[in-house]
């Protein structure tokens, strides 16, 4: 398995159990999710080995019911909101964050990502409504913040990373 961590927070954002698409130009990955819904604390009487007391009435326990996207519920992102203004503000600082890590790690892939980053980010700002915004368990405001949006049939959510901002790391 592969876990894809953010390479400025370290923060675990997916894996490889999803299916991951490439953009054309090589500068971000879509991570295709489902709608789940989960039912959390719940005791199922079949893991105990035992049956249930007729003596005694149910006293239960405390279960809830999540629902969510997949991705975001299996690797706890945390959802967060932008203003335009304040993505615009996030975004500079992060495409630095990310050109200082290339330099470092790859930097034959520092012209490449500078270049198209900034189609990307106006793609991005141009359907700003649209997306939902989720960062890592640790919330890291100067990590990577993913873009959440749904396919065009309204129903598949994908989640949207920049490729350069990962680290891959192998389990």
């Amino acid at each position: 398995m592969i876990i894809y961590r953010d390479c400025i927070s370290g923060d675990e954002m997916f894996s490889d159990i999803y299916k991951i698409k490439e953009s054309s130009c090589g500068l971000w990955l879509e991570v295709e999710g489902k709608m789940v819904t989960r039912t959390e604390g719940a005791i199922d009487d079949a893991l105990i080995g035992g049956n249930a007391s007729a003596d005694c009435p149910d006293e239960g326990s405390d279960s809830t019911t999540v629902s969510g996207i997949d991705v975001v519920l299996n690797h706890n992102l945390q959802e967060t909101s932008f203003s335009k203004d304040a993505y615009k503000k996030y975004i500079k600082g992060y495409m630095k964050a990310i050109k200082t890590s290339l330099d470092e790690r790859d930097p034959s892939r520092v012209k490449i990502f500078m270049s198209g980053a900034s189609e990307m980010v106006k793609k991005i700002l141009a359907n700003f409504n649209n997306y939902q915004f989720f960062t890592g368990e640790g919330m890291n405001t100067e990590g990577m913040v993913a873009l959440l949006d749904f396919r065009e049939d309204g129903v598949t959510p994908y989640l949207i990373f920049f490729k350069d901002g990962l680290e891959l790391e192998k389990c």
